[in-house]
């Protein structure tokens, strides 16, 4: 497969959503960001976090260099308003500090070592340039790639993050990154995505879904948060009501190596004018295979790999 040729499933992709999301700012660069979604999309899961410490600059730096679409980063708030990238509730796995990330100030922040975590974890790819590394606000990430990049930026637990939606549209739209086709936000939160949606209505959304194998019947599989029925029960008008406010749909095709989704839910999705991206993919043969299915894009830990494949 070639990369970023445009699919030959006959979708009507975005014909809908395309004029809701640009019902104000109908400008070139945000019309060719909806259109290049209809074409395959590397998504940087943290940047290239398998090769350097997660939503660190290092990592940013590697999958923008080798030409990832887009810089996926997990966006929290600080006790004192700031916006950081962070994909953890909590400090402890991917720091040196302790507690909820929201409880700290950005200073306090700053003084973490967000990368020596990651020479321990991972010996073979230990590198001395990763000790020390900060916690990063979105400002930084802006200032260092500005609209050389595309951001897939998600609201991370809205619940413990009180006015990240506001905060994060002022960022955005500060930083010309909406009518730019910058950015997308993603949120397993329906609610989250929809307060971004009155806030501006022309940043494209992804709605995020996790699906798994039902409690009282294994069979029967389930969507955590209840967005949509499981994928077997899935129908046309379950796929509009998310494309009435959304671009995309963001999924995990596996559960604990259990097939999730297939080529039908692919396939659904996208003749409802829904891209279908897949989270969060690492191994070449699953890579592949997604691709083969048709979906719009993957998330991964490895663009590299990816690229490699997609070119």
């Amino acid at each position: 497969m070639k990369r970023h040729a445009t699919l030959a499933l006959p979708l009507s992709l975005f014909a809908g959503a395309l004029v809701v999301q640009t019902a104000q700012a109908d400008t070139s660069a945000l019309s060719q960001q909806l259109k290049d979604l209809e074409s395959f999309q590397v998504i940087a899961h943290r940047g290239a976090s398998g090769h350097a410490p997660e939503s660190s600059m290092a990592a940013l730096e590697l999958a923008h260099a080798w030409g990832a679409d887009y810089l996926e980063l997990d966006i929290q708030m600080t006790s004192d308003g700031e916006l950081v990238a962070f994909h953890d509730d909590t400090l402890e796995r991917t720091s040196n500090g302790e507690g909820h990330i929201n409880d700290h100030t950005l200073a306090e922040l700053k003084d973490l070592d967000a990368g020596s975590w990651f020479n321990d974890a991972h010996p073979e790819l230990a590198d001395s340039a990763f000790e020390g590394a900060h916690i990063l606000t979105l400002e930084e990430v802006f200032n260092r790639f500005g609209t050389d990049a595309r951001y897939y930026l998600e609201t991370k637990s809205p619940d413990l993050n009180p006015g990240v939606e506001e905060g994060l549209v002022r960022r955005l739209e500060a930083y010309d990154m909406i009518e730019t086709g910058r950015v997308l936000i993603q949120s397993f939160d329906q609610e989250s995505l929809l307060k971004i949606h009155e806030l501006n209505p022309d940043i494209p959304l992804i709605q995020l879904v996790w699906y798994s194998p039902g409690d009282e019947d294994p069979e029967r599989r389930e969507e955590w948060t209840g967005v949509t029925p499981g994928p077997e029960r899935i129908t046309d008008e379950d796929f509009q009501a998310v494309a009435d406010y959304a671009v995309g749909l963001g999924t995990n095709a596996y559960y604990e190596g259990e097939a999730m989704i297939d080529e039908g839910f692919v396939r659904q999705a996208q003749q409802n004018d829904l891209a279908v991206h897949v989270y969060t993919i690492n191994d070449p043969e699953e890579m592949q295979q997604l691709i083969d299915w048709g979906v719009n894009g993957l998330f991964t830990d490895y663009p590299d790999r990816l690229i490699e494949l997609t070119e």
